[in-house]
């Protein structure tokens, strides 16, 4: 694959938004997750709401056969509804936390979609046929009277609108007191993991009255917890192997061969702190916000509030790389504490060759980092560049008083515009991005 701007050329264009343009966001509209399937023909986005959006990737047209396909709505559903605990008098949110494809096994698709408490697994199915001529009922569907039937009918099969269903295939629940913070589907594609604050558990497909704990960091005093579970995710080749973040700025990798709980992990992955740097805020600003395995499996890559950091398997004490998402936000980090933003979790995510990384920032900046060449640029998402085949211009936030004529100062970053969500179409340049309310897809430069 091509670098972060499918050449040299670093140059992304617009390709297409999804949403409203209203001013007024509800707060359910809000999207709160997005994820390509494994051949990135279907985007999946998750809201607030509960609501899940799939989109779909048009065939090329023959009258533009140069032109890639955009993605438009093939279907939606609610997934999940508010509920209310009452045992614990606790209100649960419908709130779509994480989305994660199943491989495709058949003509249907498959996706795993989680709130705070449960998970279900959704079947999406089309139908554009339709049986008829049968011999014990009518058209409509009323069984016909057995003594007027004189003759054997051959059932035959007509064309009919396309239409998509999306049922609920499991649903697995009750097993997370907890919030749950991460799914993954593992390579052995029969089970997947589910973490909360304190708990990771594995489930298998097939069955949803039981999963088994296999990470338990729960102190017997409460009083004494010092650190939760932010993130955790499946290892893309190797079924027995997974990795979870923490709070604390470290990363557990636990091989599932060595005990039936992994309390104990294989390789522990932390960068030690330089002592003349540390802060109030320290502590906070180094709570990983999500890992991600590279496609490969040989490196994983972590984001934190300020960088991001791919590390290698093979050495647990540095990180082999670092970038800078926002470092110019440090001397911002009292305000930024005293807003809640501090404790905004953004993801990230790598393109199909492991070559290019990207995550979001504020003002509805995204940042992308190719690993080849040490470049990196910021664009931004917002509907006064997104006319199409629009090429996206860099953007550059100045920290010094005096500001060049397209930069954009620090004091006038807008903190309510966020980039949390991301994802990267696996085989091409291609990527999501949501911000608020609208899904933004862009694509590199057409040559």
């Amino acid at each position: 694959m091509a670098g972060v701007g499918g050449g040299n050329d670093f140059q992304w264009c617009f390709s297409q938004v999804k949403g409203a343009i209203d001013e007024d966001v509800a707060e359910a509209d809000i999207i709160s997750t997005v994820e390509f399937n494994y051949s990135g023909e279907l985007l999946a986005t998750g809201d607030k709401g509960g609501r899940v959006v799939i989109f779909q990737r048009e065939q090329e047209s023959k009258n533009r056969p140069h032109s890639r396909g955009e993605y438009n709505v093939y279907s939606t559903f609610q997934s999940h509804e508010p509920e209310f605990d009452y045992l614990k008098s606790l209100e649960i949110e419908e709130k779509i936390n994480k989305i994660r494809w199943l491989p495709q096994q058949n003509a249907a698709h498959s996706l795993l979609s989680t709130n705070d408490k449960t998970i279900k697994l959704w079947k999406i199915s089309q139908r554009d046929k339709r049986a008829e001529g049968y011999n014990l009922k009518d058209e409509d569907g009323r069984l016909r009277d057995p003594f007027r039937i004189t003759s054997l009918r051959v059932p035959v099969l007509l064309p009919m609108d396309l239409m998509v269903e999306a049922s609920p295939r499991r649903i697995f629940a009750n097993a997370h007191t907890y919030h749950i913070n991460s799914i993954s589907v593992n390579s052995d594609h029969e089970t997947y993991l589910s973490a909360d604050d304190l708990r990771v558990n594995l489930w298998h497909l097939e069955i949803t009255d039981r999963s088994f704990n296999i990470v338990d960091i729960k102190p017997a005093n409460m009083e004494e917890l010092t650190e939760v579970i932010t993130a955790a995710e499946c290892h893309p080749h190797q079924c027995n192997v997974f990795v979870y973040s923490s709070s604390k700025g470290t990363i557990r990798l636990c091989d599932m061969r060595a005990a039936a709980l992994c309390d104990r992990q294989s390789k522990f992955f932390e960068e030690p702190e330089d002592p003349s740097s540390r802060s109030f805020f320290s502590e906070i600003i180094s709570s990983i916000s999500d890992v991600k395995f590279s496609h490969s499996g040989r490196y994983m890559m972590t984001r934190d509030y300020l960088s991001v950091k791919v590390w290698d398997l093979n050495m647990e004490n540095r990180p082999v790389e670092t970038y800078q998402v926002h470092e110019y936000l440090r001397s911002k980090l009292c305000s930024l504490y005293e807003n809640d933003c501090i404790f905004d979790k953004f993801e990230c995510c790598w393109n199909g060759s492991d070559s290019a990384i990207m995550t979001g920032s504020y003002n509805n900046f995204f940042r992308m980092f190719d690993r080849n060449t040490r470049r990196d640029i910021t664009l931004e998402a917002s509907r006064e560049n997104s006319k199409p085949r629009a090429i996206l211009k860099a953007r550059k936030v100045s920290t010094g008083g005096k500001r060049k004529k397209d930069e954009i100062s620090v004091d006038s970053l807008d903190f309510n515009k966020k980039i949390l969500h991301t994802a990267w179409h696996p085989k091409e340049n291609v990527i999501a991005v949501a911000a608020t309310n609208n899904l933004y897809i862009f694509q590199d430069k057409i040559n």
